[in-house]
């Protein structure tokens, strides 16, 4: 019975002993590696846009995007326009990973007080933008998503608003105004009455005679939207020196030339300049006049949403300086 008893004992010694080295084995394993990932599109950050020319060269931009024929492209708040373009593509960066096991409590958003700039004009109007930066001949502004440029000689000067904390508070002003309140109770009168925009009337007047109610051109026409003779006649407008009358009959004349062209901005604005019979000579196109093209230039870029609208859909080319 001792003998029997002494054979088990040796076997379950045994049997424990190769346990534990089998165990001491197991702990010596190498640990399985998690293979690295590939990196991804979702793993970088787009910076910016790279455009490239014909002749080779490249710039580095904020912004691109194409109207019609015409690539346009922002760079530090300017926009400006390029004929001829191979290519555009996205510059990125790596994105800084974020540590396993961490996360970031994002940041409230600080609210900083609103400022507004306004440009003040030497005929007495003034307008409210973004920002401004000013140079030796002029001032390039931007608007919302309109940059333009207005030479020296007509800014009297700048000024940046009193802070407005939340938009609310302290002294506000109004988005533009011509210096004299009645024109511009006229200029929203009217154009509400025919269903445009106030700041598009008020544009196509402080280009077309600077808001003098006694303007007067060369080639006769007369008044604050500038109506030739036969014009004002048609529209009813006797007494053309009459601001109330001028600025009714020159309003009304825009929304006929809305409603000829379908809201082409662009077109509208040609056509009061150069008239629609030359418009539709060239094909609804902005005829090649420099005058003209000049003109819608600068009235276009300074309303800005409503021409990009029209380009977009590639109604009619770009002006071109």
């Amino acid at each position: 019975m001792t003998k029997i008893f002494s054979i088990v004992l040796i076997a379950f010694l045994s049997v424990s002993a190769f346990g534990q080295k089998r165990h001491k084995r197991s702990k010596s394993a190498p640990k399985e590696q998690t293979p690295a990932v590939a990196p991804s599109p979702q793993n970088v950050t787009i910076v910016g846009k790279r455009i490239t020319l014909p002749d080779g060269r490249t710039l580095e931009v904020d912004e691109v995007w194409k109207q019609g024929d015409v690539y346009w492209y922002k760079r530090g708040g300017v926009i400006q326009s390029l004929d001829d373009v191979t290519r555009t593509e996205n510059i990125v960066v790596a994105a800084k990973p974020t540590p396993t096991g961490s996360a970031e409590t994002p940041k409230a958003a600080v609210s900083t007080p609103e400022k507004a700039t306004i440009i003040y004009l030497v005929d007495g109007a003034h307008f409210k933008v973004d920002n401004v930066r000013e140079t030796d001949t002029g001032t390039w502004y931007n608007r919302g998503s309109v940059a333009a440029f207005i030479d020296k000689e007509r800014i009297a000067r700048i000024e940046v608003d009193a802070p407005r904390p939340g938009g609310g508070g302290g002294r506000r002003i109004a988005d533009w105004t011509s210096g004299n309140s009645s024109i511009d109770q006229l200029i929203r009168q009217n154009a509400n009455q025919f269903g445009l925009d106030p700041y598009l009337v008020f544009l196509v007047i402080e280009q077309e005679s600077h808001f003098h109610v006694r303007a007067l051109s060369p080639k006769g026409a007369r008044g604050l939207m500038q109506l030739m003779p036969g014009t004002a006649r048609r529209l009813g407008v006797r007494r053309p020196f009459d601001a109330a009358e001028n600025i009714k009959g020159g309003t009304q004349y825009l929304k006929e030339l809305m409603d000829m062209f379908r809201g082409n901005v662009n077109l509208v604005l040609a056509s009061y300049n150069a008239g629609e019979g030359a418009v539709l000579k060239y094909g609804r196109n902005v005829p090649p006049y420099r005058e003209t093209r000049d003109y819608v230039n600068k009235i276009s870029k300074r309303y800005g949403l409503a021409a990009r609208e029209a380009t977009e859909n590639n109604e009619v080319p770009v002006p071109r300086r």
